[in-house]
């Protein structure tokens, strides 16, 4: 393991099958005027609305409801939240839903208390930490993916700017608990799941692929990724099986919350490419991550060789003797691997089939942030062409 660091992480997890009947045990720990976010009201349709309520009336709670959380929070929705939250002197916020919801109020949290600043210049773009008290956030998830349970993420796009950014704040934003009922993502439409299984993989590969050392971290996240594509392809011919679908949630919320990243320098890339996609056309994020990837490792591969060689091996079972020993070779049938799976299980493979146009590619570059923590620091025309070979 290379380099010192810390770790900590101060989230409570209540995992399994109606785990959300502790959530009035949790809530006493907190003050009397909570903020309830959640998205489009799926929530009432399912009927987690009404235990979710009953459980904040049975503890005494004033609530005040903030809805329509939408699948890629703008700075317009965050605005609304802190003026909401500071007119009902909210002292602590409860998420339900995806990660998105989630995002949403950490961003939320760390903002209703800020003075004379504005949240969007300070956090996402100048990535300052906050400096004033964060209200405190519990989260009950209803879509997995993006980790956000256990880690201080934070992604907002401003419209107008055409920037979707992701801020990540300290262990003094996580949610201090998090309620994970696997059963409670059942009804999450296929489209959604299999985004927010890529999601998920791709946190781990951005992870994995930096460096070529050996490294504790590495050997679990291979662990992760080989039980993530098991079970995706248990959970996409029966969504409603327990095992895929916990194991799923589980895997999510350790492929993001710091624990695996610990002695990497992490890469990102192709979040940052995805994100840019995401505020030029708000497609989906985990499809706009699927969308680039092939083409992002492939460029990359020969500066990680060793690597892209060991994830064949490791990760997708290639026998590195039916290629003579070639690495590249062995490299390129790992992709191979990957590209497959990616297809089997529904996943956007093309930028083009998410709105990305010739006519709007320079958008998608311009807004794209280059980061130098993967094997090649990329320039704007390398990305041009990666983006062209994407669609």
């Amino acid at each position: 393991m290379r380099g010192n660091f810390e770790y900590y992480n101060p989230t409570k997890l209540i995992f399994g099958e109606n785990s959300v009947n502790k959530l009035k045990d949790e809530l006493a720990n907190y003050g009397t005027n909570i903020l309830l976010v959640y998205g489009g009201g799926s929530i009432k349709k399912t009927g987690l609305y009404d235990k979710v309520m009953n459980a904040l009336n049975e503890a005494n709670k004033k609530v005040t409801e903030l809805p329509g959380v939408m699948p890629n929070p703008t700075l317009e929705k965050l605005y609304e939240g802190i003026q909401v939250a500071r007119e009902n002197k909210i002292e602590f916020i409860l998420a339900v839903g995806g990660g998105s919801v989630i995002d949403y109020c950490k961003g939320l949290a760390a903002s209703i208390n800020l003075k004379g600043e504005d949240p969007w210049k300070k956090y996402y773009l100048d990535m300052q930490e906050a400096d004033c008290e964060c209200v405190p956030i519990g989260s009950i998830l209803t879509m997995v993916g993006t980790g956000s349970e256990m880690n201080g993420g934070s992604v907002i796009t401003n419209t107008e700017q055409k920037l979707k950014i992701g801020k990540v704040f300290g262990a003094y934003n996580f949610p201090k608990f998090a309620i994970l009922d696997p059963t409670l993502t059942y009804t999450v439409p296929r489209y959604q799941m299999v985004a927010g299984i890529f999601d998920i993989m791709s946190h781990i590969m951005e992870q994995y692929f930096s460096d070529n050392d050996d490294t504790a971290s590495d050997y679990i996240m291979e662990g992760l990724m080989r039980g993530l594509i098991s079970a995706s392809r248990v959970a996409i011919k029966n969504p409603q099986d327990y095992d895929a679908r916990s194991n799923i949630m589980w895997i999510a919320t350790w492929a993001l919350n710091t624990l695996v990243s610990k002695g990497k320098t992490e890469d990102w890339e192709v979040h940052m490419i995805g994100q840019a996609i995401g505020a030029v056309t708000n497609a989906t994020h985990g499809m706009t991550l699927s969308a680039v990837s092939i083409p992002y490792y492939e460029y990359v591969m020969p500066f990680g060789l060793l690597k892209f060689k060991r994830f064949a091996e490791v990760v997708w079972g290639v026998e590195s003797y039916r290629f003579n020993n070639d690495a590249t070779l062995v490299a390129k049938e790992g992709l191979r691997c990957m590209s497959d799976w990616m297809k089997e299980i529904g996943l956007v493979m093309r930028i083009s089939d998410l709105g990305v146009t010739p006519s709007n590619l320079d958008d998608v570059v311009n807004a794209t942030f280059l980061l130098n923590g993967g094997y090649k620091k990329l320039n704007k025309d390398e990305l041009l062409d990666i983006l062209k070979r994407a669609m």
